[in-house]
């Protein structure tokens, strides 16, 4: 017990110590200019990367196997739903094999590293980069090269998805509790995800919707129903009121996720 209390100690000067005034974030950008009519375009719908697991008592974050499979099922089931009612036609991806799977895997990557940048310089206006300050002005890509990808070539757009969710612990519930005692702001739980869609011809970031806090539980299927839908608000082209307007769609992607 007493090792447990000084680990909630420690675990709160930790926290205290990280503690940074908070920043009003904006959830959505759009490139300027940038319109996409419904049934005009072929947009492809990439693997998602989907981590889960819990958060300790530090808020380290734990993967968990089984709770990432169970969010994986439900959320490609989701998504097979959501492709329907977005407008344009939207196919699932077809993963190469070989060295190619290994590009499409570093291009994943770079699109959680270019998403996260939005987030942290642009989103958030306390952080915003000089270059980034103007109103008009989202100007974000993965490069032209990504139109090589192979299976990529008769498309117009690449959809690009990702959730992680660490699950808060006993004890950093607990520790939550202390830290509200002690007037110290400490979550429990980490939720967020962002969905992009790419511009194929030139490689550029033309819509990003993120949030940090998004809800619905993804081990199960309604939850995971939940954040597709929160993670496809606002996606262009995307009727509000007019027929959905579908040439073809294809089964979602199997879905893999980095531990």
């Amino acid at each position: 017990m007493i090792a447990f209390c000084r680990a909630i100690v420690v675990a709160l000067m930790a926290v205290i110590a990280a503690t940074a005034p908070a920043h009003a974030q904006e959830k959505t950008g759009v490139k300027p200019g940038f319109v996409l009519r419904p049934g005009t375009a072929r947009i492809v719908l990439m693997r998602p990367s989907i981590r889960v697991g819990a958060q300790s008592t530090g808020g380290m974050y734990e993967p968990n196997a089984d709770w990432t499979d169970q969010a994986k099922e439900n959320i490609g089931a989701a998504l097979a739903k959501a492709q329907a009612g977005l407008g344009n036609s939207v196919v699932g991806y077809v993963e190469p094999v070989g060295a190619s799977s290994a590009k499409v895997a570093e291009y994943q990557e770079l699109f959680g590293a270019v998403a996260s940048s939005v987030i942290e310089y642009q989103f958030f206006k306390g952080n915003r980069l000089p270059t980034k300050k103007r109103k008009d002005q989202f100007e974000w890509g993965l490069g032209p090269d990504v139109r090589t990808l192979p299976g990529l070539e008769a498309a117009d757009y690449a959809l690009f998805i990702t959730t992680e969710d660490h699950f808060g612990s006993t004890g950093r519930k607990v520790l939550q509790v202390f830290a509200a005692m002690a007037r110290v702001g400490v979550t429990a739980g980490v939720h967020k995800g962002f969905a992009g869609l790419v511009d194929l011809r030139m490689g550029e970031l033309v819509w990003l919707n993120a949030d940090m806090q998004m809800g619905g539980d993804v081990r199960d299927a309604e939850g995971a129903d939940k954040r597709v839908r929160q993670l496809l608000e606002g996606f262009p082209g995307k009727p509000v009121e007019a027929p959905v307007a579908v040439t073809a769609v294809a089964a979602a992607p199997p879905i893999a996720s980095a531990h």
